[in-house]
């Protein structure tokens, strides 16, 4: 994390990656062992499961927005990163650059086609066959 981006962005990606973290599990689980072990004290009243429901709630909903974010920041980025291996290969087909663009029944189609060229790579390779090699489909 380098600083740049908004505010959010920012934030997102320091909550991601401190909650995605083994310590982070351990705190909501012991918040929850917490509350558990207090019911007897509260008599198991309404307002006792009211504070778990109203908590679990607010951070489940803060919390879609924080991973939706970095999700799209991980996706364009691997994006990029696909579209590059793509522009400097010599045998790829550079119209694949923009799929992400492309309605769903083209990309229906595109990913018949490539299923039809992988099935007929086995065919062709048998299935024990180690060699292995980037040859125009």
């Amino acid at each position: 994390m380098d600083g740049s981006g908004s505010w959010f962005t920012r934030f997102a990606q320091t909550v991601a990656h401190f909650t995605g973290r083994p310590i982070a599990f351990a705190l909501a689980f012991s918040a929850i062992l917490v509350w558990g072990i207090s019911g007897p004290l509260f008599g198991f009243n309404d307002t006792w499961q009211l504070v778990i429901n109203t908590a679990t709630t607010i951070v489940t909903f803060l919390m879609v927005f924080v991973i939706q974010n970095t999700q799209n920041r991980d996706t364009v980025a691997m994006q990029i990163k696909l579209d590059e291996l793509i522009r400097v290969s010599k045998s790829a087909r550079n119209a694949l650059l923009d799929l992400e663009e492309l309605d769903d029944k083209t990309l229906e189609t595109l990913r018949r086609d490539y299923e039809k060229l992988a099935s007929q790579e086995r065919l062709r390779k048998p299935a024990g066959s180690k060699k292995r090699g980037r040859g125009k489909p």
